[in-house]
């Protein structure tokens, strides 16, 4: 795939780049590793002061980077500048607080004689491989703790925001990290086999898709090497009969319609009860029915295009599929009439597990709608996907909706809420989602050597 900066919203080709060679992606790793010689030993209050200058530097130029991911990816200008880019300060501040607490050696207790204790020593040099949908908090989730813990970092970016991974590797560069400690790497996926069978790269970081997934943990797999894979997801936002309906469908908007539901923590599958599924879905029909469309950097647009007519194509496609399957379409399933790839807010009704869509992540503004019976179908249904990585459920009744989430099989719940992020929440799923927790100190924790020293 070329690396390029095709604009969703105009559909103009704004700049192209060429993949790096071999050699300099073997370059790139020398001076990672030599980079992380000198890394390692330095204090970790050191590391958190860079780390609180990259902070500072990114709700400097907040607006800049924002409209960056706007042009690159379509996200709206508005969630770039009050959700992503806050979201990334958060994260660097909260590192640079917590990184010396987190590495501290813990000691383990009820030794049989002597003392024992854990410590928390870095690995090496940790390639990630990053995609589109959130192009700076990705880099930032995956990269910050890898630092803070005494690692050095290569990452690709995912191809279609080549001017966010440059900005990103500048940004760092400006708030003063050595030169080697963070790389971008402007190179293609078949060259990926290069960095991971480097005996000097210790860990891979994946979020995509778990295509992506399977062929990148199987070259790991080959090379023996530690991953963390976050994947796709097909999570259900599960309903309750006593739930507060008005509610219910607010957040469901949200759940859904962030970032134009390209996100994988986000809600494909509404699993409403049937006592309150009519209110439910009038409510509902009627929220996404009224988002209006527009330019992407004007603070008013509700929703923006897609990140590429190919993606946009597909998703229409399987729209078309389930309607020829059988399903109801109740809103959208239609292009806007603007230029650019835009799908309309899409609600399916009558999905059947016979159909293609039912255990397939729909990474766009489709809702699939269920009416079921009773708490334990909602559960069965929920848990009746390949894929475990967020879920929401929705009561008045708080108790009983822990005891929902405790039976979801996911890597996250929340309650009374959608699926949002913060930095001290460990983030990651199970089944085919993937496998390792990002944020947190489970975050600092993935690719750190927690080395045994015992004292006789």
């Amino acid at each position: 795939m070329a690396i390029q900066t095709l604009n969703p919203y105009t559909n103009e080709l704004e700049k192209s780049f060429d993949t790096i060679s071999d050699v300099e992606i073997k370059l790139a790793i020398n001076g990672s590793h030599s980079a992380f010689l000198d890394w390692r030993n330095t204090a970790v209050e050191q590391r958190a002061q860079l780390l609180l200058n990259v902070a500072d530097l990114l709700e400097k130029n907040a607006s800049h980077y924002a409209a960056l991911m706007t042009k690159e990816m379509g996200k709206l200008f508005r969630e770039g500048i009050e959700w992503e880019i806050p979201n990334c300060v958060d994260m660097c501040r909260y590192y640079a607080q917590h990184a010396a607490e987190f590495l501290k050696p813990q000691a383990i207790e009820h030794v049989q004689a002597g003392q024992a204790h854990i410590e928390s020593l870095p690995m090496g040099v940790i390639f990630g491989i990053m995609p589109w949908n959130f192009p700076f908090y990705q880099v930032i989730r995956f990269a910050v703790p890898n630092l803070m813990a005494g690692n050095t970092v290569l990452f690709k970016h995912a191809s279609n925001v080549p001017q966010c991974a440059i900005a990103l590797a500048e940004l760092f560069e400006e708030a003063g990290f050595p030169k080697g400690v963070i790389t971008n790497l402007l190179m293609s996926a078949s060259q990926s086999e290069l960095v991971i069978s480097d005996k000097r790269v210790q860990g891979v970081s994946l979020t995509g898709s778990e295509r992506a997934g399977s062929a990148v943990a199987a070259l790991a797999g080959k090379y023996l090497k530690k991953v963390v894979m976050e994947l796709g997801g097909n999570d259900p936002f599960i309903v309750l009969a006593d739930a507060d309906v008005e509610k219910a469908a607010d957040i469901a908007l949200i759940a859904k319609m962030f970032n134009s539901g390209e996100v994988c923590t986000g809600a494909k599958r509404f699993i409403i009860a049937e006592e309150v599924y009519d209110e439910f879905m009038s409510l509902f029909t009627q929220k996404m029915a009224s988002m209006t469309a527009g330019d992407p950097m004007d603070m008013t647009t509700e929703y923006a295009p897609l990140v590429s007519e190919k993606e946009c194509q597909s998703l229409l496609e399987q729209v078309q599929n389930a309607i020829t399957e059988g399903a109801t379409l109740v809103l959208g399933g239609e292009r806007e009439p603007l230029v650019g790839a835009w799908l309309k807010p899409t609600i399916l009704t009558d999905v059947t597990e016979e159909m293609s869509i039912f255990d397939r992540e729909l990474f766009g503004p489709i809702a699939v709608v269920y009416k079921v019976a009773s708490e334990e179908e909602a559960i069965a249904l929920a848990n009746n996907s390949s894929y475990g990585l967020s879920s929401a459920i929705i009561s008045r009744d708080e108790d009983k909706a822990r005891a929902i989430a405790s039976q979801l099989e996911s890597g996250v719940s929340f309650i009374n809420s959608h699926t949002i992020s913060e930095p001290c929440l460990p983030f990651g799923g199970v089944k085919n989602s993937g496998f390792g927790r990002e944020l947190g100190r489970a975050g600092m924790d993935e690719f750190v050597n927690k080395k045994l020293v015992r004292t006789l």
